[in-house]
């Protein structure tokens, strides 16, 4: 290291004299006990500025590793805080590498020598962060232009520095908070036991309390304080959305769900949607207005009420009279997405009815943790209500019976489809779009997939019940003979959501491992410990701010190809299926810029 570097050193280097032998002095009651001559120097202070130049070496260095690409295109906030954490990351190994290395009193190289290798490392520092300032833009650019996106703006860098800067700034205060507080239990166990029992004891009790607060209170209070936050903007409409007045539509004339009561999500679910005349101008055919149910949270007190009032619901509005009748579980706060309903009521000119039920104020990103159990609890709620009545149904009259889900709602899709109700009457298909990394039977399914088959892609059973596919129809590349309940699984390989795993911070994942990839995976990501995982966590709340057709958005041509698939329409052909997804998709474009001068 050289003589500045020295300066900014967390701990000393040992004397160059032989070490006197240690002494071990005798501890007092009331008295601190001596420091050994390693750890002699006081760590610095809350606020001074004074660094480990091991530490910033090592920092820098994983600030260009942060700089990688990765699945999505990045925004300067997002990856601010990516290099942020990375640097502390490295700041903290490399400091404490050095600490316990001058704590085992070995040598540290002096003189030239030490200079000659400070100045190499910090020359190798530089060209890395250097290269790696400069491929960010062009990596973040290519995949910008891939996913039809405007190239990065000047100001994305002042941004960058900032927020890094900010944040790596938060962390090094908290660490330096936490490790006065462990030196102060400490010293307080150290006046009563001897020094290698005080330490334990301190540092075991210390490390109990922080994880009873960050798992107990801390993420509690999080969740109940954004329940409260949620809750408020439940009661706000997004734009666009307008009273309905149809007795086919839960809120409107006739219904026994309040207006007021189906919550942000439900309203609009229910105002949107093609009328039976749209669905005529289409292609000239013959069409009837789809069903759309809805129940929110604030419709009734009970889970148990809620489910019964979408039954209530579906036999009120003649929904069990259609041809297709499709259980939707919710995203945390409610949300159906449009163009996988929109695609489904095309398909059948209307003849469908679609049912949803509100389970949580919380958007996707936090009801993601929260949820988990609330999902499933809602889905067999529903699903044990509306399948019972449907069930003594006669089988040549009734409904033929989907379950959709998105994200989380696939989950609660999965707990239906393992659940032993389904085994008497199976129902006719599922569709589960965008699955989470904490979906049960998606992992087992994609890690027991057949030989040869991509880990973004699998092939399982040759396809005989389920089926993977994405924004391009794979759904008839299976082999096997595709039995009559029909499960697809619709995802992207640009989806954080469904390929973030714990697993990726020490190991790498296999849809990134050689040739394996998808094809919107950019060419250019590699694998690094902790980092890719780390980089792949900040993606997902990133990941419905894409275009669609990329991450976690998918269009409403490929929700069609897999409800074709799914559902079998009669005297369907694969150009009637092209010519509507183009369609659909041209009109969600004409939405979405209408949304956006609404102020959506």
């Amino acid at each position: 290291m050289t003589e500045t570097t020295a300066k900014v050193a967390e701990s000393t280097d040992p004397s160059p004299r032989a070490p006197e032998p240690a002494r071990h002095p005798r501890r007092l009651r009331g008295r601190a006990p001596q420091a050994s001559p390693a750890s002699s120097r006081r760590p610095p202070g809350l606020l001074e500025p004074s660094f480990s130049g091991v530490g910033l070496v090592v920092g820098a260095f994983l600030i260009s590793v942060s700089l990688e690409p990765s699945l999505l295109p990045r925004v300067p906030v997002v990856q601010g805080l990516a290099s942020g954490v990375s640097f502390m990351v490295g700041y903290g190994a490399g400091a404490g590498a050095h600490a316990v290395w001058n704590y085992l009193q070995v040598p540290n190289l002096r003189g030239r020598a030490r200079r000659i290798v400070a100045w190499s490392l910090l020359a190798v520092i530089w060209v890395s962060l250097s290269l790696s300032v400069w491929r960010w833009v062009g990596w973040q650019n290519g995949q910008r232009r891939a996913f039809g996106m405007d190239d990065l703006n000047p100001t994305a860098w002042p941004i960058v520095i900032g927020t890094g800067v900010a944040v790596a700034a938060a962390l090094l205060l908290l660490a330096r908070a936490l490790r006065a507080l462990f030196r102060w239990a400490d010293g307080v166990a150290a006046r009563y036991l001897p020094p290698r029992l005080a330490v334990a004891l301190a540092t075991a009790g210390m490390l109990v309390l922080l994880w009873l607060l960050v798992s107990g209170l801390l993420v509690r209070g999080l969740f109940l304080v954004a329940n409260e936050a949620f809750s408020v903007r439940d009661t706000h409409d997004k734009a666009g959305t307008t009273l309905v007045t149809s007795t086919l539509r839960s809120g409107g004339a006739d219904s026994l769900v309040e207006w007021d009561e189906l919550g942000r999500q439900g309203r609009s679910f229910v105002s949107a949607g093609a009328s039976a005349e749209q669905l005529e101008a289409y292609d000239g055919q013959p069409a009837i207005e789809p069903i759309r149910v809805y129940v929110g949270l604030r419709s009734a007190p009970t889970l148990e009420e809620r489910a019964q009032l979408v039954l209530e619901e579906l036999v009120r509005t003649g929904a069990f009279d259609r041809q297709v009748l499709v259980l939707a579980t919710t995203t945390g706060t409610g949300f159906i997405d449009a163009n996988a309903a929109d695609s489904l009521e095309f398909l059948y000119h209307g003849d469908t009815a679609i049912a949803g039920l509100q389970y949580s104020y919380l958007p996707s990103w936090l009801s993601l943790l929260a949820d988990q159990e609330a999902v499933a609890d809602a889905s067999l709620a529903v699903f044990d209500a509306v399948h019972d009545y449907w069930a003594d149904l006669p089988a040549s009259s009734r409904p033929e019976l989907y379950l959709y889900g998105l994200s989380l709602g696939s989950a609660g899709v999965e707990s239906i489809l393992t659940s032993p109700d389904i085994l008497n009457e199976p129902i006719d298909g599922a569709l589960m779009t965008g699955p989470t990394f904490l979906n049960l039977l998606h992992n087992q399914l994609e890690r027991s997939r057949d030989d040869g088959s991509p880990a973004w892609l699998p092939v399982v059973g040759e396809g005989r019940t389920i089926r993977f596919t994405g924004e391009d129809d794979a759904l008839a590349q299976p082999k096997g003979v595709w039995g009559d309940t029909r499960v697809v699984y619709l995802q992207h390989g640009s989806d954080p959501v469904v390929f973030f795993s714990p697993v990726t911070f020490y190991r790498e994942p296999e849809w990134l491992q050689g040739d394996a990839r998808a094809p919107d995976v950019s060419p250019k990501m590699r694998w690094f410990p902790f980092i890719t995982g780390w980089q792949t966590l900040l993606d997902m709340p990133a990941s419905g701010s894409v275009p669609e057709g990329y991450g976690h958005m998918y269009t409403a041509s490929a929700n069609l190809q897999a409800w074709v698939g799914i559902t079998r329409p009669a005297d369907w052909t694969d150009e009637d299926t092209a010519q509507l997804g183009a369609y659909l998709d041209a009109r969600r474009a004409e939405q979405r810029t209408l949304l956006e001068q609404l102020g959506q």
